[in-house]
């Protein structure tokens, strides 16, 4: 009875298996037919595509694709006008415009789906996306297939995935006037810029074009070994500005001019004590920063570095780069002059408390990401040097990328930090409250800094993970590869390369620790000077020349880098450096001949301006003068007041004999008045208290320019999908608003440290002076551009700004010269218009609104554009 059981279920096997062994098949044949590639027949399909090489420094190619389909034909044509998410849709979709391709296209990029309208009986789909040709790859686009041949010669051929074999009604290709030449002499018509095909195969269509000489220069510029070179360029060039600072700094404070012979990197006694000079720091971080900068580009270098060797590197750098600032540095509560107390105040056990915090606070986090590294199986990761998993992705595996990554960036934001506490510590920048703080509880501190500085990498991780899952949609479009393994492979690569990504983001903005060290040196000399002179009220005609030195270098860091960084090319980067600096001088040089206390001589300044009373004097003479004006056109309009012309151009001359009894031997020119000499002034006494005067007005006036130029950085359709597909693009556009601004606030402290040394009669003129030494390197750069055929239009709308700006801060200064005449004024604007007087006046608003104009003009250009 068994064995006929056994034999009744033989049948049933022998059928398991036949379906077993043919059930492969059955489903390749299914795989086969699931697109009725012999029903999709369709002669109504056009395609263009079209090169733009102009205004750019990379070409822009654009890809356009119709295809309509009858419904009775084709089955899933209907199932086009489904929804996009459903399973239909995406099937059919693929069908058509992929059919058997199931790669992924991450140089193809797409606004907007394609736009399926249906009516008729036919669905018509039409299918736009472009790209960009910044490397030598070979890459899809669309229906067209473009690779580079020979040279400068790139091959754009119709390579459709699906409808091979059927004659397209109407392709065109829109060279924009580059060379071409028809491979196959099949075009219906041809012009100089493009060709046009009717009714012809795919297969029978392809066109070779040459790119022009300027696009392909930055191809292979950016391609070789010298595009590595122009970065590290700056970074040297940029570090030997600040030694250079630095040095002649240093030397300043052990010559006997300033009071002391103190030793090589020690300032001298001051107020009874002894502290270290913000140069030490500043010369330790020029080397730092050119090092750190030559590490980061060599390690990506070709082939990069693998993943375990360069997190290594990158833990090592930031941490070296903690402990080499010191944040608990003795410097730090006396090196600042304004802080009279002596050193005896903070204990040394309070200085190994703070760096007890801080090492053990950057050792921990270190340590967490060298465990990664050293012991990657404790996270199921392989130990060869990519640290990939031995197996599928796991969360074991993703958690060790995520630590690995957040305690590498964390490191270094935690340097950063450091420095910028250590500058603006030394330099005098911080508020005794402050450091009071930072001296009592230190461990406070430095965990209230770290968990600032973990949530900042947290989002930075954060806006990885949304960016690269856009990504991951983007480039697997139409394709079957969006399993959880293939995904899993790409988000561990992603984990794994997260540090890098945003470390080389967070060193790019380093040169804002350069500005804050030389914004505090010179506000440590500036006090250390006060302190010396004791009692007496310091006075200065103009900054020393040390100080004049990192006046020149606060300039180029801030307002000529951002304008360098517009270009968009790093090869001038250095030259621009240069060019500033030396265009700054020669603005400085003019000033010695032509500013209006070079003119007077220093011996007015002495016998006119040494003292408050003479200062106050001057002030008063000057309110005289333009008194004595208004009266003269009131009595030229025959409005006489109780004065004769007589009497008025008596007092007039009288003021002028006070002008020459206050010079040596020469007369002072006779366009120089009482008024000018105020004016030239400025409103604040010291030089210094000028520069941080002008540099808070062109804060304030900075932040509509700054959020005008973000919106056209902003705008258009690419930008807008950058945020959305490049990992550090979202607080990239915080970066930059802050760039503008720091921009505009280092042209308005420059502007008002200089003040007394540029020339001009007036502010504005002496704005103008200023501009001109940006405008130097801004000009060749723009010939460059003009020459080699790229967009120039937001620099000259950043200098045009900057321009405007600068006027409207010196108009702001000259009233705030005469500030205490304000309560007899309606408005400030009548009081502006009483200091310029009614020529004057028309003059200085006039190129004020031929600024605006000019501002607008550019900026309709540019949004046309």
């Amino acid at each position: 009875m068994t064995r006929m059981r056994w034999w009744r279920l033989l049948p049933l096997a022998v059928i398991a298996v036949m379906w077993w062994g043919c059930s492969p098949a059955e489903a390749r044949q299914d795989n086969r037919d699931v697109c009725l590639t012999d029903q999709l027949n369709t002669r109504d399909v056009d395609a263009t595509i079209r090169f733009d090489p102009h205004g750019k420094n990379y070409i822009k190619v654009y890809s356009s694709m119709t295809v309509t389909v009858p419904v009775k034909e084709w089955p899933l044509a209907k199932h086009l006008t489904f929804s996009e998410e459903s399973a239909e849709y995406r099937t059919a979709m693929r069908c058509l415009l992929r059919g058997q391709d199931n790669s992924r296209r991450p140089n193809e990029w797409r606004t907007h789906n394609p736009v399926v309208t249906s009516e008729n009986g036919t669905v018509t789909v039409r299918y736009d996306s472009f790209a960009w040709i910044k490397d030598y790859s070979t890459f899809q686009l669309g229906p067209w297939r473009i690779a580079r041949t020979e040279g400068e010669r790139w091959k754009v051929s119709l390579q459709s995935p699906t409808l091979q074999t059927i004659p397209w009604r109407h392709v065109e290709a829109k060279l924009g006037g580059l060379n071409f030449n028809d491979r196959y002499g099949k075009a219906s018509s041809s012009d100089e810029n493009g060709l046009k095909w009717n009714n012809q195969l795919p297969g029978r269509i392809m066109v070779e074009v040459e790119l022009p000489w300027q696009r392909s220069w930055i191809l292979s510029y950016d391609q070789s070994f010298w595009g590595s070179v122009g970065i590290a360029a700056w970074w040297v060039c940029g570090s030997i500005v600040i030694v250079l600072a630095a040095l002649r700094t240093q030397r300043s404070y052990a010559s006997p001019a300033f009071g002391t012979l103190a030793p090589r990197w020690r300032v001298g006694k001051i107020s009874g004590r002894r502290g270290e000079s913000p140069a030490q720091p500043v010369l330790l971080w020029a080397l730092l920063s050119g090092a750190v900068a030559l590490i980061l580009i060599l390690i990506t270098s070709q082939p990069p570095v693998k993943t375990r060797w360069r997190t290594l590197i990158c833990i090592a750098a930031g941490l070296a780069l903690i402990f080499a600032a010191r944040p608990w540095s003795r410097s730090l509560s006396t090196a600042a002059p304004s802080a009279l107390a002596d050193e005896s105040d903070v204990p040394e056990g309070r200085r190994r408390r703070q760096a007890r915090a801080v090492i053990g606070c950057a050792s921990t986090v270190a340590a967490v990401g060298m465990l990664v590294v050293l012991a990657p199986e404790l996270f199921g990761l392989s130990p060869s040097p990519t640290l990939e998993s031995t197996g599928p992705p796991t969360v074991f595996g993703k958690v060790g990328y995520v630590l690995m990554g957040l305690a590498t960036v964390w490191l270094w934001l935690a340097a950063m930090a450091a420095w910028a506490w250590r500058f603006a510590g030394e330099g005098g920048l911080v508020r005794t409250r402050w450091t009071v703080r930072w001296g009592r509880a230190p461990l406070r501190c430095v965990v209230g800094v770290s968990v600032l500085l973990g949530v900042i990498a947290g989002g930075l991780l954060a806006c990885l993970w949304w960016v690269s899952e856009n990504q991951w949609e983007r480039v697997t479009w139409l394709t079957d590869q969006k399993g959880p393994a293939a995904h899993g492979v790409y988000v561990s690569n992603y984990l794994a390369n997260f540090s890098y990504t945003i470390l080389t983001w967070v060193f790019s903005y380093s040169w804002v620790l350069t500005g804050i060290a030389l914004f505090a040196l010179l506000n440590f000399r500036t006090k250390a000077q006060r302190v010396q002179a004791g009692p007496k009220v310091v006075f200065s005609l103009g900054p020393e020349r040390p100080d004049l030195l990192l006046i020149v270098a606060v300039f180029t860091f801030t307002v000529g880098l951002r304008g360098a960084t517009i270009t968009g090319t790093n090869a001038q980067y250095s030259v621009w450096l240069w060019l500033n600096i030396g265009s700054l001088f020669m603005v400085l040089a003019s000033g010695r001949r032509w500013s209006v206390f070079s003119q007077m001589g220093l011996c007015f300044y002495v016998r006119r301006l040494g003292t408050s009373k003479r200062r106050r004097e001057l002030m008063t003479k000057a309110h005289e003068y333009r008194n004595l004006n208004h009266q003269l056109r009131l009595l030229d309009q025959g409005r006489a007041g109780g004065m004769t012309r007589e009497q008025l151009e008596d007092q007039l001359h009288r003021q002028r004999r006070w002008l020459v009894a206050g010079c040596d031997t020469k007369n002072p020119p006779s366009q120089i008045s009482v008024l000018d000499i105020a004016l030239a002034w400025g409103p604040e006494d010291h030089w210094w208290s000028n520069a941080l005067h002008a540099a808070r007005l062109a804060f304030c006036f900075g932040i509509p320019a700054s959020g005008v130029l973000l919106f056209l950085e902003m705008m258009g359709d690419w930008n807008v999908m950058r945020l959305t597909n490049e990992p550090t693009r979202i607080p990239s556009v915080v970066a930059i608003f802050f760039s503008y601004q720091v921009a505009w606030t280092g042209a308005g402290f420059v502007l008002g440290a200089l003040w007394r040394l540029l020339p001009g009669r007036r502010g504005p003129l002496r704005a103008w002076s200023l501009t001109f030494a940006y405008a130097v390197p801004a000009c060749l750069t723009a010939l460059i551009i003009e020459f080699t055929d790229a967009d120039l239009g937001l620099l000259l709308f950043y200098s045009m700004l900057m321009l405007t700006i600068l006027t409207l801060t010196s108009i702001w200064m000259d009233t705030a010269t005469f500030r205490q005449e304000r309560q007899y004024w309606p408005s400030r604007f009548a009081l502006l218009q009483s200091i310029y007087q009614l020529g004057g006046f028309s003059g200085q608003i006039t190129w004020l609104l031929a600024q605006v104009v000019a501002a607008v003009g550019i900026w309709r250009a540019f949004v046309k554009h």
